[in-house]
C-alpha cells in the first residue's frame, strides 16, 4: 500500500500529497499496451534502440517517443555503449514491483519471442567473429590492459575446495591449471571455438586430463543446475552484451554454498579498449557487479582491489549462493 512507504515523521516532500502525483505520472507512462510490452521485454535483458525497433516492428522515431516517456517516468534506464543506447527496466516503488511481477508472468507473443531469439543469435555471432579474429592476438592485447599474472594468482587464493568447477571464457587456459589441480572435474565454457581450441591446446601440453571443453554461452552452465562448487569468470564480463544474464545463469549452475569468482576491470574512460580489445563495457563500478549478483540471488563475499601502472584498476569479487 502507498501509505506503508511513508514514515510517520517524513519530510514534507515525502508526504502523500507529493508522492501521489508522481505515482500517477508513473502509472500514466506505463498505461499503454505497447509500453507495457516494452517493460515486459526489458525485465531480463537490455536492448539497443535499433534492436527494439526490430522486435516491435516500429520506426525509430515512434519507438524513441515511447522510450522517452518511460525514461522520464523512471521506468527504464539507459547506458551508452559506443554509438548505441541500451535500455533496461529499472526498479520502482513496492506498488510498481507488484505491477512488474504480474506483468512478467505474461508470455511474449510468438513473433516477439522469435525476434528476440534472432537478436540473441546475432549477438553471439558477433562475439564469435571478433574472437576468431582476435585469438591470434590475444596475449598481445591482453598485455595492454591486464596480464594474467596480475589477477590469476589472487583469484586462485580465493578458491574453495570442491568436486566440480567451471571457468567461463578460459582464454588461453592458464587458470585451468589451477582448477584442474584443485577439483575432480572442470568444465571450460567459451562461446568462441577459436579461443576454446587455444585453451584445450594449453591443457593438452600441461597434461590436464580432467577438463571438459564446451563451446557455448552460460546457458549451457544453467542447463546443469546445482552442479558447480566454484565458477570463475576472469576478465570476461566487459566483452558481453548483458552481464546480468550471466549472473542469473551462473546462480542456477551453482550448488548451495557455492562460490562465483569474478575478476574484472573497474570503470574507466580509456575508449581505445573498444576497438583494440573488443570491449563492450569500459569496466564496471563495484556496485554494478554487486547489484547484478544480488538480483540473481547471490550474496557478497570477499573482495580484492588493485591498481595497475597503466591506469586500469582490477576488482576480484567473490559471490556466494546461499
Amino acid at each position: 500500500m502507498l501509505e506503508s512507504t511513508i514514515a510517520p515523521n517524513s519530510a514534507p516532500e515525502s508526504s502523500p500529497g507529493a508522492e501521489i502525483p508522481q505515482l500517477a505520472a508513473t502509472l500514466k507512462a506505463a498505461g499503454d499496451p505497447l509500453r507495457l510490452e516494452i517493460l515486459r521485454l526489458l525485465s531480463q535483458d537490455s536492448y539497443s534502440v535499433l534492436e527494439l525497433c526490430r522486435i516491435f516492428e516500429l520506426r525509430q522515431p515512434a519507438l524513441s517517443h515511447h522510450l522517452k516517456v518511460l525514461a522520464q517516468a523512471g521506468l527504464v534506464s539507459k547506458r551508452r555503449e559506443g554509438n548505441n543506447l541500451f535500455y533496461r527496466r529499472t526498479g520502482g516503488s513496492p506498488l510498481l514491483q507488484q505491477l512488474f511481477t504480474s506483468l512478467d508472468q505474461l508470455p511474449l507473443s510468438a513473433e516477439r519471442t522469435q525476434a528476440v531469439a534472432r537478436i540473441a543469435a546475432e549477438r553471439a555471432e558477433v562475439s564469435r567473429r571478433f574472437f576468431a579474429d582476435y585469438g591470434n592476438r590475444f596475449r598481445e592485447q591482453q598485455e595492454l590492459i591486464a596480464s594474467y599474472s596480475v589477477y590469476g594468482p589472487q583469484v586462485a587464493q580465493l578458491l574453495k575446495p570442491g568436486r566440480h568447477a567451471v571457468e567461463v571464457g578460459p582464454g588461453e587456459g592458464e587458470f585451468l591449471e589451477e582448477l584442474a589441480s584443485r577439483f575432480s572435474t572442470v568444465t571450460a565454457l567459451d562461446l568462441s571455438q577459436t579461443m576454446l581450441e587455444r585453451a584445450q591446446a594449453f591443457a593438452d601440453e600441461e597434461g590436464l586430463n580432467n577438463i571438459e571443453f564446451v563451446c557455448s554461452d552460460t546457458r549451457a552452465a544453467a542447463a546443469r543446475p546445482g552442479s558447480a562448487d566454484s565458477i570463475v569468470v576472469n576478465m570476461v564480463l566487459h566483452h558481453t552484451p548483458e552481464p546480468a544474464q550471466i549472473f542469473r545463469d551462473l546462480h542456477v549452475a551453482l550448488k548451495g554454498g557455492g562460490q562465483l569468482l569474478v575478476a574484472e576491470l573497474q570503470d574507466h574512460r580509456q575508449d581505445w579498449a573498444r576497438e583494440a580489445c573488443g570491449d563492450l563495457w569500459l569496466g564496471f563500478a563495484p556496485e554494478q557487479l554487486t547489484g547484478w549478483a544480488e538480483d540473481a540471488g547471490l550474496v557478497n563475499g570477499r573482495s580484492v582491489y588493485s591498481a595497475l601502472r597503466n591506469g586500469f584498476q582490477i576488482q576480484i569479487r567473490e559471490f556466494i549462493k546461499p
